[in-house]
């Protein structure tokens, strides 16, 4: 069973689709990371998914149940575009509001297990509003983990986020799939810090799906390629162009894909003239992953065209 199952999802706006034919899939378990440009379509996919908007056409299943069946909804935590909480009221009063509309049992016991779990638990008394922005985003993700949802859907958390901000969300976000089984669907554009915890990717391009891959299978997938510093780049860059297909100067580096044979690489500039200083093997990250993918589908749309 997965968590999120999605098939032929549209949504329109004036005219315009903003999600398009969409299809989707997200195991159980998994942290998603869920990824596009600007107005691709992320954040409406998430609202679908959520209830807060009427799809035009498709279909949404959760835990192999249609989305709108309130024993599933019930399953669901969510965190779009902000917490919603009240500046003047403290962390605890904000999520006791919000475990009183949940109807929950025991919420003093929930509001503390939250609070723990995204490391506030000594800021309850603190008002929202002399809060940081990690702060806050940490108590929208604890108003979105009330309940214990089985499904966590978060839009943009790390955005913003100074660097030890960003490994806090990323430790709480392993925790909650390892500790409490959560399948946590995230969108962000900072992909370096997704390629960290996510297991599996979905890439969103104008409303469309263009590709769904584990990480596992991005990393089989993943072009290698040559690092190399020497003291005359361009003299080094120049030669290699004439013995390999794809080399290119990224910022302090030579870099030679699709090759991973060091040796032969060293052995081949030092013959004509040329001293290594640095060379290393390597594969490219998510970023480049996903750059690369949107090139491809860009020329595949210009020869359309």
């Amino acid at each position: 069973m997965n968590a999120i199952e999605i098939r032929n999802l549209s949504k329109s706006f004036r005219g315009l689709y903003a999600v398009d034919n969409l299809n989707m899939t997200v195991p159980v378990g998994a942290i998603y990371g869920f990824i596009g440009e600007n107005g691709s379509g992320k954040s409406t996919t998430e609202k679908l998914i959520c209830g807060h908007l009427v799809p035009d056409g498709g279909e949404i299943r959760l835990f192999g149940r249609d989305y709108t069946d309130p024993g599933v909804r019930v399953r669901v935590g969510a965190l779009i575009e902000n917490a919603g909480c009240f500046p003047g009221s403290s962390v605890y009063q904000n999520l006791m509001m919000q475990a009183i509309n949940l109807n929950l049992e025991n919420p003093d016991e929930e509001i503390k297990r939250v609070l723990k779990i995204v490391r506030m638990e000594d800021s309850a008394h603190i008002k929202f509003k002399s809060c940081s922005l990690g702060m806050k985003q940490r108590i929208g993700i604890a108003m979105a983990l009330l309940g214990d949802p089985a499904l966590l859907i978060l839009d943009e958390p790390i955005n913003g986020l100074d660097t030890d901000g960003m490994r806090i969300m990323r430790e709480i976000l392993v925790e909650i799939t390892t500790k409490y089984s959560t399948t946590v669907l995230i969108s962000s554009h900072i992909l370096g810090e997704l390629e960290k915890i996510a297991t599996h990717y979905g890439i969103i391009r104008q409303g469309r799906m263009i590709q769904e891959i584990s990480a596992k299978d991005m990393e089989n997938r993943a072009r290698v390629f040559v690092s190399i510093k020497t003291k005359d780049m361009e003299g080094a860059e120049d030669v290699l162009m004439k013995k390999y297909d794809n080399v290119r100067r990224e910022e302090d580096y030579i870099r030679v894909y699709d090759v991973d044979d060091t040796e032969s690489i060293v052995e081949y500039l030092i013959q004509k003239g040329h001293v290594v200083n640095e060379i290393k093997k390597n594969k490219i990250g998510l970023e480049e992953y996903y750059i690369e993918l949107m090139s491809q589908k860009t020329m595949a749309e210009n020869k359309e065209d």
